[in-house]
């Protein structure tokens, strides 16, 4: 270590070779002290981490009505959740022209967090019935495990003949094949 070398290297100029092991096990005992310390305040976050995902369960029990009543506007707004996408930075690049044509049938948006949140949760969602796709939901489900590795599953998309337009099918061709440059929402 750099550290000891630099230490030694210093007790060895003032002659004090017998106080180098002393030094030395004052900076094992102090690195032995510091790792506690470090190891006790993981283990305070993480317990503050389970509080607030307590209280964040809580209250996602008592926004559920009014969630309820939200989507029950939501619903009278037409393409509703085509405008906040496109109007959303970060999702508008998401949607390109043939995904906001499907996106005009989206009802809904629901998000369910299990019970550990910090471990898995699911996006659903429910769409009116539509020309592109059987399905009247799509759910996506993202579970975390402890080592970082995301696994994600969704639902397999059953299309209508001739409107798969996560595998470059241009539904107004009726088959013909897209150049792929742009990789659909629904891919």
């Amino acid at each position: 270590m750099a550290v000891d070398k630099c230490k030694k290297s210093k007790v060895a100029e003032r002659g004090d070779e017998d106080d180098s092991d002393h030094i030395d096990g004052e900076l094992i005992l102090s690195m032995k002290k510091l790792q506690e310390i470090q190891d006790e305040l993981k283990k305070i976050n993480e317990e503050a981490s389970d509080k607030v995902l307590e209280v964040e369960q809580k209250y996602n029990e008592t926004r559920k009505p009014v969630y309820t009543r939200r989507n029950d506007i939501i619903h009278s707004i037409p393409y509703f959740w085509l405008t906040a996408f496109l109007s959303y930075p970060a999702l508008c690049d998401l949607l390109y022209e043939d995904d906001q044509k499907v996106f005009k049938y989206l009802l809904s948006l629901d998000v369910e967090d299990f019970k550990d949140v910090k471990s898995r949760y699911s996006i659903t969602l429910n769409f009116y019935p539509n020309p592109y796709f059987e399905d009247i939901k799509l759910t996506k489900t993202f579970s975390f495990s402890d080592d970082g590795t995301t696994n994600i599953t969704g639902t397999a998309i059953k299309w209508k003949e001739g409107m798969d337009i996560a595998n470059g099918v241009d539904h107004a061709k009726k088959g013909s094949k897209w150049p792929f440059h742009d990789e659909s929402f629904f891919s």
